[in-house]
């Protein structure tokens, strides 16, 4: 019992703050579509793209867990500190990267096969997501560093609190109100610009300003430089590797929008839709698997197989009764969930069909997620990016395009791809798993 206690006194806080950026991503979409389907469409497939840079830095500090985790075991803070001013400087040049591949992705917009219509909108909006793409980096970090060490709570309200101040913004600039001009799409891309660099302020504040993080700044700054260089090539060489296999993974969903976006504006429209509704489901199972990850890290500093068995046996358990429990609703609510978004009755019609694929890949989904974590937790990155790239690269785009172009099946047949990815990646991750800990 345990086990299902320390989960949930971890993963509770991860799943609130996972829920409050889904009802940000929620507000966005609705207020963006109740403003125009043309910026709707047009948040659709910014979003779809520039999400994988965020992921991208997301990925690449899930690989903090497995280096900070087995200090934390141990009760090594001065050492949990010094591989925290590495991630710094790590983090520092993958912010430059990231920079500039996101401004190649804003020239090429013309280029891309997108309604010619949607381009003046998706600039500005690219443009303000770039300016704040920094701080979003280091509230990455920031936030995978609190988790590790069990200040889940913490890291909760700091995203609530950045994400209530969000929709505060996307309502005053997209509509206009209390003397603001009405900017629309860009109103939105302002004001999440805002609450990223908010979002990393306070974090930065708590570092600094908190009694109990004293230990962890005292041994950033007492780092020797040997062992600066040491964990800034080990993050480097484990967070690279966990980015691109989560990249990979989310690139299945994100980059099947630019096949979406040949079969029209209505499609788009309804394809950011629906993946707003399929992260409701996500990140529950994301919540409960990045507390079994965060928990596999400690007892690999403690070298306790049988403890890291145990996690993520109850993890899978966990997540599964989550899948159970949110189908149903989901299959009764199908032709009206997407009036909660727009009132183009074309979008929610593609909303509605699109539904049951979605609900037939919540149990992979829940699976693959479980043991994706339990690696991460594990430092299985190499053989788990290997696992991604076949399944959702070899996998999931040729099958999207064929089922989506090919055959002309459009949205509906691409979202049927997901349900075999989904699949395929879970029992690759689970070989991987059971080959790790058997040996």
């Amino acid at each position: 019992m345990n086990t299902y206690k320390d989960i949930l006194r971890l993963g509770t806080p991860v799943v609130v703050g996972q829920i409050g950026n889904l009802v940000l991503n929620f507000a966005d979409t609705f207020m963006i579509g109740h403003h125009s389907t043309t910026e709707l469409a047009s948040a659709s497939f910014i979003n779809s793209i520039f999400v994988l840079s965020i992921l991208f830095a997301i990925g690449f500090n899930i690989a903090l867990t497995p280096i900070l985790g087995p200090y934390v075991g141990r009760g090594e803070k001065e050492r949990v500190g010094r591989v925290l001013r590495s991630a710094f400087w790590a983090n520092g040049l993958l912010c430059i990267i990231l920079v500039v591949v996101m401004v190649l992705f804003y020239v090429s917009l013309p280029y891309l096969g997108q309604p010619e219509e949607l381009i003046p909108l998706m600039r500005p909006y690219l443009l303000v997501n770039i300016a704040a793409l920094p701080f979003a980096v280091f509230a990455c970090q920031m936030r995978q560093f609190f988790d590790t060490v069990g200040r889940t709570k913490l890291t909760m309200y700091t995203v609530i609190l950045a994400n209530s101040l969000n929709i505060l913004g996307n309502y005053l600039l997209i509509y206009g109100h209390w003397g603001l001009p009405e900017l629309g799409l860009l109103g939105a891309g302002i004001s999440t610009g805002l609450s990223r660099i908010v979002m990393a302020t306070v974090f930065c504040g708590i570092l600094l300003l908190r009694e109990e993080n004293a230990v962890y700044v005292k041994g950033m700054r007492e780092a020797a430089e040997y062992e600066l260089r040491i964990f800034f090539k080990r993050i480097n060489s484990l967070g690279w590797l966990s980015a691109t296999q989560a990249t990979v993974e989310i690139a299945a969903f994100s980059l099947v929008a630019i096949f979406v976006g040949w079969t029209g504006t209505t499609p788009l429209a309804a394809h950011q839709v629906m993946i707003t509704i399929s992260l409701f489901f996500f990140n529950f199972y994301l919540g409960i698997s990045s507390a079994v990850s965060i928990r596999v890290s400690h007892f690999v500093g403690l070298c306790d197989t049988q403890k890291i068995r145990e996690v993520t046996r109850a993890g899978l358990f966990m997540c599964m009764a989550c899948a159970c429990i949110l189908v149903l609703p989901a299959y009764v609510l199908r032709h009206k969930l997407g009036y909660l978004f727009t009132t183009d009755t074309e979008v929610c019609r593609l909303v509605a069909t699109c539904i049951v694929p979605m609900m037939l890949y919540q149990f992979s989904d829940a699976f693959q997620c479980t043991f994706s974590n339990a690696l991460r937790g594990l430092g299985e990155m190499k053989s788990m990016m290997y696992a991604s790239f076949f399944a959702y690269g070899l996998v999931s785009m040729p099958l999207s395009w064929f089922l989506g172009i090919l055959c002309e099946l459009g949205l509906v047949g691409i979202w049927c791809t997901f349900p075999v990815c989904l699949t395929v990646a879970g029992v690759l991750y689970y070989i991987i798993y059971y080959k790790r800990l058997i040996l």
